[in-house]
């Protein structure tokens, strides 16, 4: 992250920064709504009885609305080492580019790489987001900040989520397309679909894993 960091800041031209900055912003609601897919397909389709997928991925997702605190008291690793494993090789890949590439190569792909910059790093600090969004004392001055001026994902704003039954709001990086794709009612349109080409209901597992956990 830090190598990129440095590598973008000495390739950039002031003269192109709107590009960038748009690029960017890109980048960011592209992570936002890659945490939203995810965390809605893990919430609203499938059996904790699965095998493989079911323990793995399922269950901390319907665990976590039963208790929406446990993600605070995972060490950085447990709660974020699943997608630097997605982020990592991709800022690898842009590092080279950067270090292999001639000035002329870097200039002409620079937006793309600041957009592949700022969503990889959003996509790795998604589930510490998530974490700092369940976390009401200790957090650093500048995460509270941040979280206020809805440049990550506020605290107030995650809560609509846990409303039961959980099927709202799904976008946990920085929360900005949770209501846009409310108001268009993306989720519920595209459950429908599945529903009706699938015969398969939304949540139909949860009702069952919530008495099986009690």
């Amino acid at each position: 992250m830090l190598l990129n960091l440095y590598l973008i800041v000495r390739h950039f031209h002031f003269e192109r920064i709107s590009i960038v900055i748009m690029a960017a912003l890109c980048g960011i609601l592209t992570a936002d709504f890659g945490s939203g897919l995810v965390h809605w397909a893990a919430d609203t389709w499938g059996s904790v009885d699965l095998p493989i997928i079911g323990k793995n991925f399922l269950r901390p997702f319907r665990e976590h609305h039963i208790d929406p605190t446990s993600i605070t008291r995972h060490d950085f690793i447990e709660t974020n080492g699943d997608n630097f494993m997605i982020a990592i090789p991709i800022l690898g890949k842009l590092a080279y580019n950067f270090l292999s590439r001639t000035q002329a190569e870097i200039q002409q792909d620079f937006a793309f790489s600041a957009y592949l910059f700022l969503c990889s790093i959003f996509v790795a600090m998604t589930n510490q987001i998530h974490k700092w969004s369940h976390t009401y004392w200790g957090l650093p001055k500048w995460v509270i900040l941040m979280q206020d001026y809805h440049i990550m994902l506020p605290r107030r704003h995650h809560r609509i989520h846990h409303v039961a039954p959980h099927e709202t709001y799904f976008c946990i990086t920085t929360g900005w397309l949770n209501w846009p794709l409310e108001k268009i009612r993306f989720w519920t349109c595209l459950e429908n679909v599945i529903e009706y080409t699938t015969g398969c209901r939304p949540r139909d597992d949860d009702m069952k894993w919530a008495q099986k956990s009690q």
